[in-house]
């Protein structure tokens, strides 16, 4: 899956939360939000990929999943917050090279063939949701889980996974089949992730010492040693030199979204314009990470992952006389299925510790709806979704609503943009209403009141927008005509 991740730590946020967040790009998958209860967890995961088997332990905890409406293929959860009010988005498919794929070949499912009996493969974006987040009440304890499981059973794919609690944030990469490396996301920093291997530091002294920021494969130092990885003439340690990849595509597909999103957070601190800027949207090295000019808001962060190059020659909705419009890959794109900001608020019970921002369908033109984590479910309007086409839910509304203002983009957009604002409006005003609630009377369960009410606001509100949009589309047909036409 293509995909861009968002990670704002907590210094460098407005409230002092957490905040993980990315766009699953798929292939129009039709996705669903839905809380899996300890009794529907399975004892034993079997994946649809790779077809390999793994025990689970006896103890998961209740946890939020936005996995494939379409059981034949599998899971694919996404991204979700547990109880202990832990988040985790899986996964950001990075890029990587021949020299590391060749020392830890990718560990693919083998079919049977003849007498040859079928090899299991090992896991990867399908499986991993539901191999961790149960059983983890930290985002450190979560690159531990998953680095054991990646150790033991390998990955077919090149993946970098998030964690988030109230404190802290935790990245962590595959590389080859087996190899993986984790640190914690400094609180003053936000990090931006498109679809390539961009980790541009790493303290190897910490993660085979104390551990305090940094962990990795036990014998990542040798795996380095041993296939000559290390290109760095500098002396200073650069993952990205070493593990990604320098590939004509990625300045296409990948750096420019890093360009956009960076541009955007720290347009003071570096210039991201004209002949002399210190990076450009085909630089090699923007920063994987950085301080941001002002603390970032959660409509900041969909902003970012709604983007489409605005502002710059690049914009495929700008005009197109100059030959950029369109030039590279968007961060908002027609494919993506559900995107979700996992927002980890500090010192709140565990709760109402977790809110999870739920978007379907194209960033660009959909809503986002805020709902507590820790409920029983969840309304029907994010959870009772199937594969038939209606505007009766979130999914398939979103995904309608962006199909017909892109053709119309210039017509519609004003009406987009109140339509997103007058949601989040709304809907915050029912988690501050909430919050207050229950600190003052203790009842939690209140929590699933609320979040019935927010999604019966974004469906009205959804149900709105829908009706301008068509009209506008529909006025706007090429086949238009009217009796009283010159």
């Amino acid at each position: 899956m293509s995909c861009t991740t968002v990670l704002v730590g907590k210094k460098a946020s407005y409230d002092g939360s957490t905040m993980i967040a990315r766009t699953d790009d798929g292939h129009f998958e039709v996705m669903k939000t839905i809380v899996v209860e300890p009794d529907k967890q399975p004892k034993k995961y079997k994946s649809k990929i790779s077809h390999v088997e793994i025990d689970l332990p006896d103890d998961p905890m209740r946890y939020t999943a936005s996995p494939h409406v379409d059981p034949e293929v599998g899971i694919w959860a996404e991204a979700g917050i547990n109880a202990a009010g832990v988040g985790m988005s899986a996964t950001e498919t990075l890029t990587s090279n021949p020299m590391v794929l060749a020392g830890d070949p990718l560990v693919e499912y083998k079919p049977a063939k003849g007498r040859q009996k079928a090899v299991p493969g090992g896991i990867g974006e399908e499986d991993m949701i539901t191999l961790v987040l149960p059983y983890i009440r930290s985002a450190r304890e979560g690159a531990i889980r998953l680095g054991a499981l990646l150790e033991e059973y390998g990955t077919y794919e090149i993946n970098g996974i998030a964690f988030n609690d109230e404190n802290e944030i935790w990245w962590l990469e595959t590389m080859g089949g087996h190899h993986w490396m984790a640190s914690k996301v400094p609180d003053d920093r936000v990090v931006v992730n498109p679809n390539m291997f961009c980790r541009d530091t790493f303290d190897l002294e910490d993660a085979f010492g104390k551990q305090e920021s940094y962990m990795c494969s036990a014998d990542l130092k040798e795996f380095i040693d041993n296939n000559h990885l290390d290109l760095n003439q500098d002396g200073r340690f650069n993952p990205r030199r070493i593990f990604g990849s320098r590939r004509d595509m990625d300045h296409v597909y990948d750096t420019p979204r890093s360009w956009f999103m960076c541009r955007y957070l720290a347009p003071e601190t570096y210039k991201w314009d004209g002949p002399d800027a210190d990076f450009g949207p085909e630089s090699d090295n923007i920063p994987w990470s950085l301080v941001p000019d002002r603390k970032v808001t959660i409509e900041d962060v969909q902003y970012l992952l709604s983007a489409h190059f605005q502002g710059t020659p690049y914009d495929p909705y700008g005009k197109r006389e100059h030959g950029m419009s369109g030039k590279y890959r968007c961060i908002g794109i027609n494919r993506t299925g559900v995107t979700n900001i996992c927002q980890i608020r500090s010192g709140m019970p565990a709760e109402t510790r977790g809110i999870e921002w739920i978007c379907y369908g194209c960033t660009t033109f959909s809503c986002w709806v805020p709902v507590y984590a820790n409920v029983p479910s969840m309304p029907d309007f994010l959870s009772k979704i199937t594969m038939d086409v209606t505007s009766e839910n979130l999914f398939w509304a979103s995904r309608l609503i962006g199909a017909m203002v892109d053709k119309d983009y210039d017509y519609c957009i004003q009406d987009i943009e109140r339509y997103q604002n007058k949601v989040n409006i709304r809907c915050r005003q029912v988690i501050i209403e909430y919050d207050k609630k229950m600190a003052e009377t203790g009842d939690f369960s209140l929590t699933a009141e609320a979040n019935k009410k927010i999604c019966d606001i974004a469906k009205e509100e959804t149900t709105i927008a829908l009706g301008k949009i068509l009209q506008t589309s529909t006025v706007r047909m090429k086949n238009n005509s009217k009796l009283a036409d010159n």
